[in-house]
């Protein structure tokens, strides 16, 4: 059986904007992905954050910037993890609930810097493919990677959801940061202000 091809592409997308996209683009293209999951964290107990959308709203917005993007899906699966969520014990999960397709966790340079301190990382090594991709100020060495660990070579994008955040929170403009419907939706429900 030839199993689908899924990355799993995690994250706060807080909010969500055209760098996330793009990125996600180059990635499905380049690691031969047949669906990139954008996987929305839920907001850890642990951490309560104030700039934070919450997860429905964040998801909303998820689903509204890709709604027309080919192989890019807003996913919730995470929602009902127990928390904090551990990406080991979702693989695990979503290995067993879709045993048809084949799961590629996506991650940024900076994180595979300091990979082994996630939660059993070597297990996540040991059992699934990793595709890292590019971030500002994280070089990787491609010499020393596990066999099943691959870098993608896709442009670094300029701006941040922190950015976003910013310029909404000053009254400005995010025109072109952000997919117009995303635009819309923050601007009548008064998000980020």
């Amino acid at each position: 059986m030839n199993r689908r091809r899924i990355g799993i592409f995690g994250g706060s997308f807080n909010p969500i904007h055209f760098g996330h996209i793009r990125l996600a683009r180059h990635i499905r293209k380049e690691a031969a992905l047949d669906e990139l999951w954008f996987m929305v964290s839920p907001q850890n107990p642990l951490k309560v954050s104030h700039t934070l959308l919450s997860d429905d709203k964040r998801l909303q917005l998820v689903r509204l910037a890709l709604q027309r993007e080919k192989g890019l899906k807003a996913c919730d699966y995470e929602f009902r993890m127990p928390k904090p969520s551990y990406t080991w014990n979702t693989l695990q999960a979503l290995a067993a609930d879709y045993p048809d397709h084949h799961f590629v966790l996506v991650i940024g340079a900076d994180n595979w810097a300091c990979f082994d301190q996630w939660f059993r990382a070597d297990d996540i090594v040991a059992s699934y493919d990793i595709v890292v991709y590019p971030r500002q100020g994280s070089d990787i060495d491609e010499s020393v990677l596990p066999t099943n660990v691959s870098v993608v070579h896709t442009p670094l994008f300029p701006f941040s959801s922190t950015q976003v955040r910013q310029r909404i929170a000053a009254g400005k403009s995010i025109s072109g940061m952000v997919p117009r419907a995303v635009e819309r939706m923050i601007a009548e429900q008064g998000l980020y202000r």
